[in-house]
């Protein structure tokens, strides 16, 4: 056996991934990291000079690639070689739902999965570490210690650990420097010791927490199920407000400021999105029917359920405040990514919303300062079959000014800090009378809109009268 990890090799070059290696190559200077993909593309733009063409944006992420890239952190598409050479391996690829099939539109495709763990075992020498960091059904390392152990030849070993992430987007790098909590489930006491080693190099021995694979597994998927049970929550609490009077701000922070509750993840908005919350509840319903917990399954389902009638509503209240119709109407868009601080659209709320209004025949302009024309076009034809990249009913704009020319409504849809102090006096000469803002984050300074003659909803709130 090896008495120190050396070489440590990353399958998969995702959001995932590439931070998370670039990290630990940052804070353990004498090891190498060499992360891994078959996507040439992907792996191409992690090695771009220009660090602004990084596949993933995160705050800090650029500043960490410049000091570790080409010294002791790597991007390849040479998956045989670094496998060989590796001490340590993390899977860290995709793991969709699956659309067809057994369990299709509920249980995690793990089919790149098994195909990692199957390079593993044909090209790794020796006693080698399989880290599970993808976000993975219980009893996945199961299947991946099966494939291992069934296959392996005398001259190699394997021990099988899961490292679930616990990364909000956005926060990403922080959130791996300063984690409130690693998790490491595995049966082989020395091979955990070892990633302990790893992460001892900048985060105290006690906030470490060591349990059994099953229980590690189960513990990233029941913690994106709290955190997307809250949002849901508050969303829908959102619209009893508008119905009340309430303002959903208001009862946030009261109920926020009860010790046993806190104030995280109850800003109400759009609804979730990005690539865990869903996939990982339609996992939890699909094993909880698997194992006959059906009342198990019906509650989860429906913290899904509020999310999707979250998005439709705004779509439909649109339709409703510009009398009845948006057909041939011009909408602002304002933000696509599923929240501020990343170019992640996986999941955004803002897919289906804008899908809703191209259906009712509106023309969208919109603007997101991190996502790219070819992110969102790729993303609505990837959600709706007939949709068409030449379609001229949507044009993605430079900037603000730009995405609210004519238009007969604003939605803001995502809380960059730049929507947060719009000049509305400017944007109000530039629009067609009457003119609608609809604030889905009850975030930007809309009293300075409603004073410039724009029409306010906020949601949460409802009409700004």
């Amino acid at each position: 056996m090896n008495e120190s990890v050396k070489n440590i090799c990353c399958i998969g070059a995702g959001y995932v991934g590439g931070p998370t290696m670039a990290v630990f190559a940052d804070k353990c200077p004498h090891l190498n990291f060499n992360v891994v993909d078959i996507n040439e593309q992907r792996v191409n733009a992690w090695n771009n000079n220009n660090l602004d063409k990084l596949p993933v944006y995160e705050k800090g992420l650029k500043d960490i690639i410049m000091r570790c890239r080409g010294r002791n952190l790597h991007f390849s598409t040479d998956v045989e070689n670094n496998i060989a050479i590796a001490d340590m391996i993390f899977i860290s690829v995709n793991t969709p739902i699956k659309k067809y099939g057994v369990g299709a539109g509920h249980a995690s495709d793990l089919k790149w999965v098994e195909s990692s763990a199957r390079q593993i075992l044909k090209y790794a020498k020796g006693y080698t570490i399989v880290v599970e960091k993808s976000t993975l059904p219980v009893k996945t390392a199961e299947m991946i210690k099966i494939i291992l152990n069934d296959g392996k030849s005398k001259d190699k070993e394997f021990a099988v650990l899961s490292n679930p992430e616990f990364l909000a987007e956005g926060t990403a790098i922080n959130d791996l420097e300063n984690p409130d909590r690693v998790l490491i489930g595995g049966e082989d006491d020395y091979a955990i010791n070892l990633l302990v080693d790893i992460y001892t190099n900048w985060i105290e021995p006690n906030r470490i927490l060591k349990t059994n694979l099953w229980s590690s597994e189960l513990s990233k998927l029941t913690a994106n199920a709290f955190l997307a049970q809250r949002i849901s929550s508050i969303n829908s609490i959102s619209a009893l407000c508008e119905k009340t009077g309430a303002k959903i701000s208001e009862v946030a922070l009261a109920i926020g400021t009860d010790s046993r509750i806190g104030n995280k993840f109850l800003s109400a908005g759009p609804g979730f999105g990005g690539s865990c919350f869903k996939k990982d509840i339609l996992n939890l319903v699909y094993i909880s029917r698997f194992y006959g917990l059906e009342e198990v399954a019906r509650f989860w389902e429906n913290v899904v359920g509020i999310n999707n009638w979250q998005q439709t509503r705004i779509s439909e209240l649109i339709v409703r405040k510009l009398f009845g119709t948006i057909s041939d109407k011009n909408i602002a868009v304002l933000g696509y990514a599923f929240k501020a601080n990343t170019n992640d659209t996986r999941e955004s709320p803002a897919i289906r919303i804008c899908q809703d209004l191209i259906n009712e025949g509106a023309s969208l302009n919109i603007y997101d300062p991190k996502v790219n024309s070819d992110q969102i076009y790729n993303s609505l034809k990837e959600n709706q079959k007939d949709f068409c990249l030449e379609n001229k009913n949507i044009n993605v704009n430079k900037n603000i000014e730009e995405a609210c020319i004519n238009v007969d409504a604003i939605i803001l849809l995502t809380e960059w800090e730049e929507f947060r102090k719009i000049n509305w006096k400017k944007i109000a000469l530039l629009t067609r009378k009457p003119t609608w803002l609809f604030d889905t984050r009850n975030f930007s300074n809309y009293k300075d809109a409603k004073k410039y003659g724009i029409k306010v909803w906020a949601l949460g709130t409802g009409e700004i009268l």
